[in-house]
């Protein structure tokens, strides 16, 4: 496969409690993929393994960091909050604010585990409609924690998680 992400056999224990057995799964190049899973499903696990895998260490300087800072703050709608700090911004700004710093890197994949917690239901289905955007626009790979059905749309991955297992896994609709 080239580019997306692939997950394949995944299993974590915490001592004795299994957080999640043998997960596997393929998230296509440019797709929004929904990790659909009660509290306690193992969603927030998987993205903590995941994210150690892809964390490296990525330095930008001078000209090229501030072109993408403005990239970034520009796709997202951000930039007139530029000049604020984040913790002044409300919730929903707040986001945005969050997805524009890990956009910086020009990422291939993007991990957001429940973004929109805490949210109202504008907010929130905006934020939806910008990740989808960056699917359809820029072909970015995107795996979307949630336990709300109403964030995934029909034409989207759907990956069920339910006591570290996959319970369901194909397209929403």
């Amino acid at each position: 496969m080239s580019g997306g992400l692939t997950v394949e056999g995944l299993s974590w224990s915490y001592g004795a409690k299994r957080a999640l057995d043998d997960v596997s799964f393929r998230v296509e190049r440019g797709r929004f993929c929904a990790l659909l899973g009660p509290n306690g499903a193992g969603k927030s696990t998987l993205f903590g393994l995941l994210t150690r895998l892809f964390v490296t260490r990525q330095g930008l300087s001078g000209r090229g960091a501030a072109a993408r800072i403005d990239a970034a703050l520009d796709r997202l709608s951000m930039r007139e909050r530029a000049e604020e700090r984040a913790g002044d911004l409300n919730g929903g700004h707040r986001r945005r604010m969050e997805i524009a710093r890990a956009l910086i890197h020009r990422p291939d994949v993007l991990l957001l585990d429940e973004p929109t917690v805490g949210l109202d239901a504008g907010s929130r289905a905006a934020l939806v409609d910008h990740v989808h955007d960056l699917c359809a626009q820029d072909g970015l790979t995107v795996l979307w924690a949630t336990h709300l059905v109403d964030e995934v749309r029909d034409a989207d991955r759907l990956v069920v998680l339910h006591r570290g297992r996959i319970a369901a896994d194909g397209i929403a609709g």
